[in-house]
């Protein structure tokens, strides 16, 4: 903006300039008028008026052009940073460093997840489930559902299937897993015998998890991996501790 108002102000300088030698009077003025007046080099003076008319114009053309580059260059620059300040923002989870532990402990913590999902909703489809246990159910779900979200978008990112190789859909040799009887018993169940029986599984489902989890610690890299075992530890943890209380309430 200083660039411009400078080259604005040299032209309103040069148009004064212009205006000034062609009005064609003489500034001074003569004491003695009755002497006879020396014929003036017309020829001479048109083209003095013409190279200072063409030199200021050149002058004015010359830092115009250099403020317009000065101005595209800073604009240049600003756009650079801008672009590369917004690149760096938007690097994605999947240029983040993450090693074989990460992928193990995502692959794993989905269906572990899954299943405790699902075992919230069979209690809560039940009649006559105490509200502690409905709160407990309904906390489980609302902790792991998202993080199932989060788990299966890093394997996309990292190119890696949601299932281990071999594994197949028989998860319950995993830690804390339920097998399919062990689900089937859940669903049969009724009152506070489902109670009792959900909060038992429930509880080594959760040691299952925090046993992954602090595997993931131990030997992870990527870093909301780490963060999201630290909570899983941390959560599960306490909910342990809650649903050992309610035990004694049976």
């Amino acid at each position: 903006m200083a660039a411009i108002a400078g080259v604005l102000a040299l032209w309103a300088l040069v148009i004064s300039l212009i205006t000034t030698l062609f009005r064609g009077s003489d500034p001074v003025a003569r004491s003695e008028p009755e002497a006879p007046l020396r014929p003036p080099n017309k020829g001479h003076r048109d083209m003095s008026k013409k190279s200072l008319a063409v030199g200021a114009a050149a002058i004015v053309l010359v830092l115009g052009l250099t403020a317009c580059g000065s101005g595209d260059s800073a604009v240049s620059d600003a756009t650079a940073t801008t672009t590369t300040s917004a690149s760096a923002a938007q690097t994605p989870a999947s240029a983040a460093a993450h090693n074989d532990a990460d992928v193990m402990f995502a692959q794993m913590m989905i269906p572990h997840h899954a299943q405790a999902v699902e075992m919230s909703d069979i209690l809560l489809a039940k009649e006559g489930i105490s509200e502690p246990m409905v709160t407990l159910a309904e906390e489980i779900k609302a902790a792991q559902a998202p993080e199932l979200t989060e788990l299966t978008g890093w394997l996309g990112q990292w190119g890696e299937p949601t299932e281990m190789p071999g594994m197949g859909h028989d998860m319950s040799t995993m830690e804390g897993m339920l097998s399919e009887q062990d689900l089937q018993d859940l669903t049969d169940a009724q009152g506070d015998d489902a109670s009792k029986l959900f909060l038992t599984q429930m509880i080594g489902h959760h040691e299952g998890a925090i046993g992954m989890a602090e595997d993931e610690l131990a030997d992870g890299q990527f870093p909301d991996a780490l963060e999201m075992a630290q909570v899983i530890i941390d959560t599960q943890q306490q909910e342990i501790d809650v649903m050992r209380q309610l035990l004694t309430t049976l």
